[in-house]
């Protein structure tokens, strides 16, 4: 009997089960027994305040906007990485990663610097009537950043495994390059570009070193949740920062629920 790297089923099951619970599971249970504390009502009456739905619209909304954005684009760049060479290609492959490494207190802080009224590009957008720095705009500028490298990296082993020949067999039949792209290629594309798309969602939602630098945190117009929840901690609240955790952990887990169900069709779509 050949003899296997790994121990057997039983006990392999039983590490991840015990490090699943002990890394992830505990700590939102905590998170949920926190808020239970303060009963259906003081529950109730944290999280419904118009502060917490001002701020709660702001996270989610920017954070699916900037998803989106970061979805088409990061299709683009990943297929100009993977189909064309040119001067400076692994430089500028390099650079998607700079998100991943740099600290998010750095990030907020050149983002400020770069488009505040007396920034290098908001001293010219400003008299156009755009403002970016301490708006909502700013809070999508920030989550567009810090998300953008996922869609990127997901979708780029996926375009390097795509066979060439598929294209040429739809271009021999008298596909355009559109009709090629959206009926062959695109079907194919669809579950790593949903993964990168989830992926930057969670990340802009949970984002928050690099928004408070350029939100300017005004309550009711540019305050992100992670902020109120960091405010209700230094109040001493902590079951009302619990309380606000709860709601964003369901709706972030419903939201990514939806996306994982999505996939699921789309690879059987794309399989038939």
């Amino acid at each position: 009997m050949a003899r296997r790297v790994l121990p057997g089923f039983g006990l392999s099951l039983g590490y991840a089960i015990a490090y699943l619970g002990l890394i992830v599971l505990l700590p939102l249970a905590a998170l949920a027994l926190k808020a239970a504390g303060l009963g259906f009502s003081g529950l109730w009456a944290a999280v419904t305040t118009p502060r917490v739905f001002a701020a709660l619209k702001l996270s989610f909304g920017a954070a699916v906007l900037s998803a989106f954005i970061n979805a088409g684009v990061g299709l683009l760049i990943a297929w100009v990485l993977v189909r064309y060479r040119f001067p400076g290609k692994r430089l500028f492959d390099a650079l998607v990663d700079l998100p991943f490494a740099l600290p998010t207190a750095v990030a907020g802080i050149a983002l400020t610097a770069l488009y505040a009224p007396n920034g290098w590009l908001g001293r010219w957008l400003e008299p156009l009537g755009l403002k970016v720095a301490f708006t909502q705009t700013g809070v999508l500028v920030a989550m567009v950043f810090v998300g953008f490298p996922f869609v990127v990296r997901t979708l780029q082993p996926v375009l390097e495994t795509l066979d060439r020949d598929l294209e040429e067999a739809a271009e021999s039949l008298g596909a355009t390059r559109v009709q090629t792209f959206l009926r062959v290629l695109f079907p194919l594309l669809l579950p790593a570009l949903l993964t990168g798309f989830a992926l930057a969602l969670a990340r802009a939602v949970g984002e928050y070193g690099s928004v408070i630098f350029i939100a300017g945190n005004k309550p009711f117009e540019s305050e992100i949740m992670p902020l109120l929840i960091v405010q209700q901690l230094e109040q001493y609240k902590y079951g009302e920062a619990a309380a606000i955790g709860v709601v964003m952990l369901g709706i972030s887990f419903a939201i990514l629920l939806g996306i994982g169900l999505l996939q699921r069709w789309s690879r059987r779509w794309a399989e038939r």
